[in-house]
């Protein structure tokens, strides 16, 4: 198995050197996909020096912040191209664990897409303030209700993905960002009959205080689900390919 961890950055120049050594340490097999959306604090060189002391890590410099989708959509092309067997999506400030990757390696065995999972035993987040919690928690809730989902954490983006479903999945389709990015790939992934299984995170903000959840990616995560819904009922009823 040759796994691919892709990671979108803008100014995280003070966690990717310390990220990138602890991730490449825990399986000689993986490989480090940076996605710099040209960090003014010299991300991107960073991540060039990286590359340059391993054939393990791997660099796409962007023109600018682009959205995270569309990141982690060119990362996914990049990581198949590069031969990986599964591809991992994470952040890159830690507040995803590195030490949970060989459990979703383990559980690709099982499923065809892993999903780490901040509600899957209660609620396993540190740092956020009671009001985002809430809103994440609900937009699961929200989520499950619409689109028929059993997964219980709709909007984690932590995640690993069997080669297949990205190759299944028409990404040229996915237009959404954010939290309906990750709505969106989940949805696809089942609609396309793939496996689907969680395994419990402790999710630990390393930016308390602040939200990268603005009223565009609630707006957008609110419309989206229903998009999802309504597309999949339509397809039922008159046949047809997904749009």
């Amino acid at each position: 198995m040759k796994p691919v961890v892709v990671i979108p950055t803008y100014n995280e120049r003070d966690n990717l050197e310390r990220l990138t050594h602890q991730i490449l340490a825990l399986d000689e097999r993986v490989h480090l996909l940076v996605v710099d959306d040209n960090s003014p604090d010299g991300t991107g060189a960073l991540a060039d020096r990286l590359a340059a002391e391993s054939e393990r890590v791997h660099v796409l410099h962007r023109a600018g912040k682009l959205g995270l989708g569309s990141a982690y959509r060119e990362g996914f092309r990049i990581a198949l191209d590069l031969g990986a067997d599964c591809v991992v999506e994470m952040d890159a400030d830690f507040s995803h664990d590195p030490e949970i990757l060989p459990i979703f390696f383990r559980e690709m065995e099982r499923y065809d897409l892993v999903i780490g999972s901040r509600y899957l035993n209660g609620v396993s987040v540190v740092n956020w303030p009671l009001r985002r919690l809430m809103l994440s928690y609900f937009a699961s809730v929200y989520t499950r209700v619409i689109t028929g989902l059993t997964i219980s954490d709709c909007t984690s983006g932590f995640k690993c993905f069997r080669r297949e479903v990205l190759e299944a999945i028409d990404l040229d389709q996915i237009r959404s960002d954010g939290y309906s990015f990750q709505v969106e790939m989940n949805y696809r992934c089942v609609e396309a009959g793939f496996r689907v299984g969680e395994v419990p995170i402790i999710f630990i903000d390393r930016h308390a205080g602040t939200s990268k959840m603005s009223k565009k990616i609630v707006r957008e995560a609110v419309v989206m689900v229903w998009k999802l819904k309504l597309g999949s009922l339509a397809r039922g009823l008159f046949g047809g390919k997904r749009g």
